[in-house]
């Protein structure tokens, strides 16, 4: 009798759990669908020309795409910021990420003077606003001879406090010390150790924090706008703002195709690289 009412209770528990699953399932997507929907709008009205896009919304592509993207090359050089940019982004990202890991393998394993007191005091940089040393950052570029060069915008990127927090707390719940000491034992240099023992560990963290770092350094707008004075030197951001204030504005083809095109880069970033940042942040979730 009691194995009789055990199963159909069995059943239900399980049906309710699938329900129950089901219902999650769709909520998310829907919410993904919901998100994705702007994106769409933007790719959409790419297309389409200024009368069709001032008529509604629809989803269905126009046939203005050329006649947009020859508007908008008429008053800004897109691919030539396109370059700039990617050029920026990547020099930043490798930069940052290779000297961050250097800097956190330091803070994790190695006793130093001083060393609480500098670290507490990367923790308040990293809650000081950048804006606020605009000013200052700018004097110091003038000082220097580097305005309306790169150099302002991807050497004080080298060693991110976030970064380098973010990435100490990971090694430290990732890499014994007892593998160090072993390196160290077999005669391996503290660089050769960093270099085959701490970076291969560190990789899946270093690799979420590249993808923040290449997005933060692409869509980077104000540091640009203050040290570069040259249109030919001005990033993608910098050029959209310069798009929005001319003529191509009263074209909003042409305008949403200019961000449709600083848009899709980090779009496929993200869509490619997002599994990375789950598994990073999941791998030091757990200390053994």
């Amino acid at each position: 009798m009691s194995k009789r009412t055990l199963v159909p209770q069995e059943s239900k528990t399980k049906k309710r759990r699938s329900l129950i699953k089901g219902i999650i399932y769709a909520l998310l997507i829907l919410t993904a669908v919901i998100c994705f929907i702007p994106f769409l709008m933007m790719l959409v009205n790419a297309t389409r020309s200024n009368d069709a896009i001032l008529t509604g919304f629809t989803l269905i592509p126009g046939t203005a795409l050329m006649e947009n993207y020859r508007t908008m090359m008429e008053y800004v050089n897109i691919w030539n910021g396109f370059k700039n940019s990617l050029i920026i982004s990547v020099l930043v990202t490798l930069l940052t990420g290779y000297f961050s890991a250097l800097t956190a393998y330091g803070f994790a394993f190695y006793t130093f003077k001083g060393k609480n007191f500098l670290f507490v005091f990367m923790l308040v940089m990293m809650m000081v606003p950048g804006q606020l040393g605009l000013i200052g950052f700018y004097e110091l570029c003038k000082n220097l001879g580097i305005l309306d060069t790169f150099i302002p915008l991807i050497i004080p990127a080298i060693a991110s406090p976030f970064v380098v927090f973010f990435l100490r707390q990971y090694i430290q719940t990732t890499l014994h010390p007892s593998l160090i000491e072993a390196a160290r034992i077999d005669g391996a240099s503290e660089l050769r150790i960093f270099h085959t023992v701490a970076i291969p560990i560190m990789m899946p963290a270093v690799a979420t924090m590249s993808i923040f770092t290449f997005i933060g350094s692409w869509n980077n707008y104000i540091v640009p706008l203050v040290v570069l004075f040259s249109p030919e030197k001005y990033t993608l951001p910098v050029l959209m703002g310069f798009l929005k204030g001319s003529q191509v504005a009263q074209n909003l083809g042409s305008m949403y195709l200019g961000i449709a095109i600083s848009v899709v880069p980090i779009m496929i970033a993200f869509l490619f690289l997002s599994k990375y940042i789950v598994n990073s942040i999941s791998a030091g979730a757990v200390k053994e």
